[in-house]
């Protein structure tokens, strides 16, 4: 099956670019709300499960433990731009653990923010592990491993059989239904174990997800303190950041590499996943923005289309969704 074009780059008034994908619109049953695409294909989730691969922070107790707040669990939830408090967050949690920066398996990375990148580089000073935009996650799986009394010595705890990756295995198998083996298992770009999963499972598992605000147990946690401190999820002016907090208790939104967005709306207990199949990071939020938007009209304006400017600032062209794509939504009856 050849994925429908959702994205088109256009230059002047011609089509330039487009960017392939799928994306599967489902509920806590797994039932299909909107499915375009390929939506059993499977695909690595990477960053956009973090919330799932911080379950283990609040199972094991490590958070309560640590003093961990929202702030920290949040971090933990984020792939951070690396701005000062971003870093403050996740030294601070290393050193609650009684650890350095260099127990952070992630390793040392240029911020993933531009502002933050420049700063660091004018100041001649290297990247530490803190700069890193998984060291939230790094540091919550820390705190995990120490609760369970489970090795975390040379960077034990991203090894695919360690407990607290049984953990985030097990949550993920439960949550979207869908069995999960050494076969799907990778390493992600930060060093821990990613597990593909079928887009209609993973759009499953976010709709278990926006159904859990009501049941006040470990999602729910993790989803309020992501709600209470969005810039920590993501930074600013980043779509994840800008929606949920305009629209705390609305709407979770989580990215991740390669061209993947999830996303959970607790008010009509429905999960999404897409995927553009090149991997382009600059066609996700043009299709999945549109989705959210139609889906929860209280959205629309918060993330500004993307617009392609010449050197000198001139406008050039634009991304923007494609018209089935658009009519596809259009479509949608919730």
């Amino acid at each position: 099956m050849q994925n429908p074009v959702l994205v088109e780059i256009t230059r002047g008034q011609l089509v330039e670019s487009v960017h392939r994908g799928a994306v599967a619109l489902c509920d806590e049953s797994g039932a299909p709300v909107l499915a375009l695409g390929d939506i059993e294909q499977r695909v690595f989730p990477r960053s956009a499960i973090k919330l799932i691969q911080a379950v283990p922070l609040i199972e094991t107790g490590a958070a309560d433990r640590f003093g961990f707040g929202d702030a920290e669990i949040a971090l933990a939830c984020g792939s951070h731009v690396g701005s000062d408090r971003h870093i403050a967050v996740a030294r601070s949690m290393v050193e609650r653990l009684g650890l350095t920066g260099a127990c952070l398996a992630c390793g040392a990375a240029m911020p993933m923010g531009a502002k933050p990148a420049r700063r660091l580089a004018a100041s001649g000073q290297p990247p530490t592990p803190f700069h890193h935009q998984c060291s939230g996650k790094h540091a919550g799986m820390l705190a995990a491993a120490l609760a369970l009394d489970a090795p975390y010595e040379a960077h034990a705890y991203v090894g695919a059989d360690h407990p607290v990756q049984r953990q985030v295995r097990a949550a993920l198998e439960n949550l979207s239904g869908c069995t999960i083996d050494e076969a799907v298992c990778a390493i992600d770009g930060c060093a821990v174990p990613t597990w593909a999963l079928p887009l209609s499972g993973l759009a499953r598992l976010f709709a278990v997800v926006a159904k859990s605000p009501d049941q006040d147990g470990v999602l729910a946690r993790i989803l309020r303190a992501c709600w209470a401190e969005p810039e920590l999820v993501a930074g600013s002016g980043r779509a994840e950041t800008v929606v949920m907090t305009a629209l705390p208790g609305r709407v979770y939104l989580k990215s991740g590499a390669e061209g993947v967005y999830c996303g959970a709306l607790p008010e009509l207990g429905l999960g999404f996943a897409l995927k553009i199949d090149d991997g382009a990071q600059r066609a996700c939020a043009a299709a999945v923005m549109p989705l959210v938007e139609q889906l929860l009209p209280a959205a629309r304006g918060l993330v500004h289309r993307s617009i392609i400017r010449a050197t000198n600032g001139t406008e050039a062209g634009t991304i923007r969704t494609s018209r089935n794509y658009q009519r596809a939504l259009d479509g949608l009856g919730v």
